[in-house]
């Protein structure tokens, strides 16, 4: 009896070690094959000012998605295979589509061969079946669901090559010069690779779609009309303040890998893992950085203050002012160290000349943490003043001599 319960015992562990798929009656999803932290509370962490934060990984970065400010990094440009951590460029692109209106979450969609073919981490989609984009995300963001991205690349391109080309192509436009994907998935193949850096960028490009907080943020869901119970193995989302997402990732070429995003009081913070040497560690790993980032720096959100009805005088106009309108806020990270640290400095000309245009950048406010510059706000003129020609101006002289 007791051989048998350790045989027992070694079949599981070596089921979950090489990823066996669960047959098509299981109940529990769980990303990646990785299901045996889940239940393991995050152990407590002390945020250090300086120096290295003892992680226990190949890569890691702490990045401020506003400012895409990097606040801690290490080993952070050098390329390493991202796992499941793909997908955010995956669901970059699909919000993109959602967003432009190319379909509804409500809209269906039907796997094909292909989508259903995908091994690794899946809901075990069958050919034909039909699903809600809404579901797909599901499966795709709290069980990383290779077969449910794949369906939905394929929603967005018509194949999965096509949306790889898309996914390279906004890499390149975010500035991730060390990224090449070659699937939308983030299934071990050769030159599939990224950086924590690289990783960060697109990461914080995926949080400028709040829709993505829907999923992310989710402990537990199901599929199926309940049949399928999906679990989200990134464990902040569970055990950490304030976490947003995003996305974890695992394979044997990878390793642990993780992209977390928190926020609090108005700060937003990226964080992110890769060749994580277990499981644990690259939770640990972000929470350190995430603490550091929360003890550390906070984000301050700064207006122009421009008087009441302000205006500009316009020379050889038709009116001589223009009323002008200040352009937005800006946010502006600060070490809490120098929180109120903020002055301003306006820019302005005592006047503009004719034509102007209503938009038209007249000045700006400059922002200062210190003596350091941090950005701008534009001021511009809020209504148009065309030149004053000499027929105009003879016009009007006539007009007011018939009028006297």
């Amino acid at each position: 009896m007791r051989f048998f319960k350790a045989f027992l015992l070694f079949v599981i562990v070596l089921s979950v070690a090489v990823c066996v798929p669960a047959p098509a009656a299981a109940k529990t999803v769980s990303s990646e094959c990785d299901i045996s932290d889940i239940e393991v509370p995050i152990a407590e962490t002390s945020a250090t000012v300086d120096g290295a934060l003892d992680i226990k990984a190949r890569s890691a970065i702490l990045l401020e998605p506003n400012t895409l400010e990097i606040l801690y990094e290490s080993n952070a440009d050098e390329q390493l295979p991202p796992a499941s951590i793909t997908k955010i460029m995956s669901l970059v692109l699909i919000m993109e589509a959602i967003d432009r209106g190319d379909f509804t979450t409500e809209d269906v969609v039907t796997a094909s061969e292909h989508a259903a073919s995908m091994g690794g981490s899946q809901i075990w989609l069958e050919p034909g079946e039909a699903m809600t984009v809404d579901d797909l995300l599901k499966a795709t963001v709290i069980a990383s669901a290779n077969d449910a991205t794949v369906a939905l690349a394929e929603k967005v391109a018509g194949s999965e090559e096509g949306f790889v080309r898309l996914m390279n192509e906004k890499a390149k436009a975010l500035g991730m010069e060390n990224t090449v994907f070659i699937n939308a998935t983030g299934l071990d193949a050769a030159g599939h690779l990224s950086t924590a850096h690289d990783v960060a960028l697109m990461s914080a490009e995926l949080l400028k779609h709040p829709l993505i907080k829907t999923y992310s943020t989710v402990w537990m869901d199901t599929l199926r009309d309940g049949e399928s119970e999906l679990v989200n193995t990134n464990k902040l989302v569970r055990f950490y303040e304030g976490t947003t997402g995003l996305k974890t990732g695992t394979t044997s070429g990878a390793g642990y890998c993780l992209a977390a995003s928190a926020e609090r009081n108005g700060l937003s913070l990226v964080a992110v893992i890769m060749g994580g040497e277990t499981s644990a560690a690259r939770f640990e790993g972000a929470k350190k950085l995430l603490d550091h980032g929360f003890a550390n720096f906070s984000f301050e959100t700064v207006t122009a203050d421009i008087g009441e009805n302000p205006k500009i005088s316009v020379k050889g106009g038709v009116l001589p002012e223009a009323p002008l309108i200040a352009n937005g806020t800006l946010g502006v990270l600060t070490e809490k160290s120098r929180k109120g640290d903020i002055t301003r400095i306006t820019v302005l000309p005592e006047s503009v000349s004719a034509p102007v245009k209503k938009g038209d950048k007249v000045g700006e406010i400059q922002v200062f943490s210190g003596e350091t510059p941090v950005g701008s706000i534009d001021i511009l003129a809020d209504a148009d003043v065309e030149k004053l020609t000499f027929l105009r101006a003879l016009l009007w002289l006539f007009r007011g001599i018939f009028k006297t």
